[in-house]
């Protein structure tokens, strides 16, 4: 009999929603989970009234906010049955710091409940050694996985030596409009600055529009894309930039470095750690609270005489999602062991 043999097996439910096709947080947690690790997905019905063994938190703000008026005031209510479900029947609660804070405020009520959410959480997993936790809390430290064998983001499209890219969701704090002043300010028809990505508001999408109108060298595709389509994004992109105004842990670094493609963002010690591990020439990192055109004219230019020397892929090897699948699962059985019996969180 071998040790996998004995190992128990265990349920854990992702406050992550199911998979819809594109890759999400949640497919990563489904894929990476090892054989004896069921991942189920969240709905209030399982959380209050399912069976599984660990809950697994990631963006807590999530479980407390509704688009429609009153909607709120229920996910509040349901949220405070939930915690006391988990406390009565000794299940184990998990949180992922993704984010330091809420990029939105929710207000008195939602950060009474954030409070309350960390104080009954069982152990915290930091995605870097560099997140500041209460003291005395427990903590892991499970860094987040590469993209390199998604077979969305193989791409075959060769890369514009001009192009620079912003990727992804844009909001306000991601200071998307930073940039366009910055490149912008560039003053050079020898780069291109291309935006993608779904805007939050109308303003910002009339923002970027006008941007593109103003100047030939920007161009915007404001949508939601699928997986194949931003790969080739990337892939295009000589240098990808995330203006952010604050930034803690980003997926869409890793993925760009997933890629082989170098990043510019904001010197914050989650990032400087980073530009440690995957080695020189592909962090690039910028000071000032906003992006503008002398650091951008500045990064470009090491950029450019980087491209020589850089290594032919940054290293991301401690990023495999299989050791990201076994170190949640190592976590999960040393907190029900800690706990008591597993039988006990499955009432």
């Amino acid at each position: 009999m071998t040790e996998t043999d004995l190992r128990p097996r265990i349920t854990v439910l992702h406050a992550l929603g199911k998979p819809d096709g594109t890759t999400r947080y949640v497919d990563h947690m489904i894929d990476s989970a090892p054989e004896e690790l069921k991942v189920e997905t969240f709905s209030w019905t399982e959380a209050l009234f399912g069976r599984y063994d660990v809950f697994h938190i990631h963006w807590p703000e999530n479980l407390l906010r509704g688009r429609r008026r009153g909607a709120g005031a229920l996910k509040k209510l349901m949220f405070l049955m939930l915690v006391a479900r988990l406390r009565i029947t000794g299940r184990p609660i998990v949180r992922t710091v993704h984010n330091l804070d809420p990029h939105e405020d929710g207000g008195a009520a939602e950060g009474a409940l954030l409070s309350l959410c960390d104080s009954v959480t069982n152990g915290f997993v930091r995605l870097n050694t560099t997140t500041q936790l209460p003291e005395g809390r427990s903590s892991t430290t499970i860094p987040h996985g590469h993209y390199k064998d998604r077979p969305e983001y193989q791409c075959s499209v060769p890369q514009d030596p001009t192009r620079l890219l912003y990727f992804g969701l844009i909001r306000p704090y991601k200071g998307v409009d930073d940039l366009l002043q910055a490149f912008a300010e560039l003053e050079s028809d020898d780069l291109s600055l291309r935006v993608v990505g779904k805007p939050q508001d109308a303003g910002l999408a009339a923002q970027i529009h006008q941007a593109t109108e103003s100047d030939n060298n920007i161009s915007c595709r404001l949508e939601f894309l699928p997986d194949t389509d931003l790969g080739e994004e990337i892939a295009q992109a000589m240098l990808v930039v995330l203006p952010y105004r604050e930034m803690h842990n980003s997926g869409s670094t890793i993925l760009a470095l997933s890629m082989a493609r170098p990043v510019l963002v904001p010197s914050t010690p989650v990032n400087r750690a980073l530009k440690d591990e995957v080695g020189p020439g592909w962090v690039y990192l910028y000071d000032s609270p906003a992006l503008d055109s002398e650091t951008l004219r500045r990064i470009l230019h090491e950029v450019d005489t980087d491209r020589l020397t850089r290594s032919g892929e940054p290293n991301l090897s401690d990023r495999d999602w299989g050791t990201v699948g076994e170190r949640h699962y190592a976590l999960y059985r040393e907190l029900l062991t800690a706990g008591g019996s597993k039988s006990r969180a499955r009432v």
